[in-house]
């Protein structure tokens, strides 16, 4: 990821891509009409001397905040697809492209614009019946979902202000650990996060309440719900008025049926569960912004059998597990890890029941896989 450098109000220095460093050359340009996202750097003034350091980076002058007349417009990215970004002005939806120096900055990331996204486009096409325009800036976010896949991170939705991590207790089976694994993303990405069981009428074996339990006793927001009997979705729905929620889980757990049973409007596509494998098949293939008929947004957001949370540092993993935070300082010794040290304040929490132990295995776990991640990319 580009590395970024302090200056004026409204600057920042970014790294030149090394394929990009020409010779020496002076460009103004000013604010004129977008063709296509080749032509870079409306409202940007840029200068390059000869290489050197300092050369080796690029002024780039953010204008967020400044009054923005008829050709520039601000907007809310709501669906990314492939090359292309769906802004909502407020008013109606611009089809956009991004600019090529957003791309440069982000070469780390799959796409430096995501759902959620508060933007700055440049209108290209104003007239008929689609509207088009090529994004220029994007706001600081204030929140992030966010995944890797140990080589880069992913992020899946912006400033949202809370994640319903749904599991279904059956159909498929639910995978309480990846639950976990969720909260610890949502946590790093300032997040709250909320847990929701859906399918509670295949809960033939009444294992909903002890595992609901195991989040409520820490503080989180959890509940079960069925689009059958119409359990928990009242309660669902007055938990997302008013907010901007993202709506995450694995494939077949029946997120968008939960949101069909909450808007009827939207009418989102749904399928079964293969009762072979007991895996469900994507119906929602990218994220989406929904707005919602109270006020607030969902996102909508692809199934997925995984979750690799290698951008939290290892260093940090313990503070995104809530009931560890206040136990910490407790222990013997000052690096603790929680695994293997006598004197470990957590350790002794699980013995004791004050800690869940399927919480303390996720932590566990989470713990050797970013261990080993560290120990190949220090072999690398």
């Amino acid at each position: 990821m580009a590395r970024r450098r302090k200056g004026k109000a409204g600057q920042r220095r970014v790294d030149f891509r090394p394929n990009r460093q020409q010779p020496r050359r002076h460009k103004h340009f000013g604010s004129h009409h977008l063709a296509d996202e080749a032509v870079e750097d409306v409202h940007l003034a840029e200068s390059v001397r000869a290489k050197g350091e300092l050369s080796r980076r690029r002024t780039v002058v953010e204008r967020l905040d400044e009054p923005l007349d008829g050709r520039r417009m601000r907007g809310k990215a709501v669906a990314v697809r492939g090359a292309y970004v769906e802004v909502d002005d407020g008013k109606e939806l611009w089809l956009c492209t991004i600019r090529r120096i957003l791309r440069t900055r982000s070469i780390d990331t799959r796409s430096p614009v995501v759902v959620g996204d508060d933007v700055i486009f440049a209108v290209t096409r104003s007239e008929g019946a689609q509207r088009e325009g090529v994004i220029e800036e994007i706001a600081p976010r204030r929140s992030t979902l966010a995944r890797s896949d140990g080589r880069r991170t992913h992020v899946i939705a912006a400033n949202v202000d809370q994640a319903v991590i749904v599991s279904s207790i059956r159909e498929p089976r639910i995978k309480e650990h990846l639950i976990d694994r969720y909260l610890v993303a949502a946590h790093a990405g300032n997040i709250r996060g909320i847990v929701c069981i859906n399918k509670a009428d295949l809960d033939e074996d009444d294992e909903i309440p002890e595992i609901l339990e195991r989040y409520t006793r820490i503080g989180y927001l959890a509940g079960a719900t069925s689009t059958k009997t119409g359990q928990g979705i009242r309660e669902l729905r007055d938990a997302l008025a008013g907010k901007v929620t993202i709506i995450s889980g694995q494939s077949g757990v029946g997120k968008s049926s939960l949101l069909n049973a909450i808007n009827p409007a939207w009418n989102l596509k749904t399928a079964a569960v293969s009762e072979a494998t007991e895996k469900g098949r994507h119906t929602t293939t990218t994220a989406v912004w929904l707005k919602l008929p109270e006020g607030g947004a969902v996102v909508d957001t692809p199934g997925i059998r995984a979750l690799d949370v290698a951008m939290v540092p290892l260093e940090e993993l313990e503070m995104h597990f809530v009931e560890f935070v206040d136990r910490v300082r407790h222990c013997r010794f000052p690096n603790c890890i929680h695994i293997h040290e006598e004197g470990c304040a957590i350790k002794a929490a699980v013995e004791a029941g004050e800690i869940d132990p399927m919480r303390y295995e996720s932590y566990v776990e989470l713990f050797m896989e970013l261990s080993e991640l560290r120990a190949k990319r220090m072999g690398n």
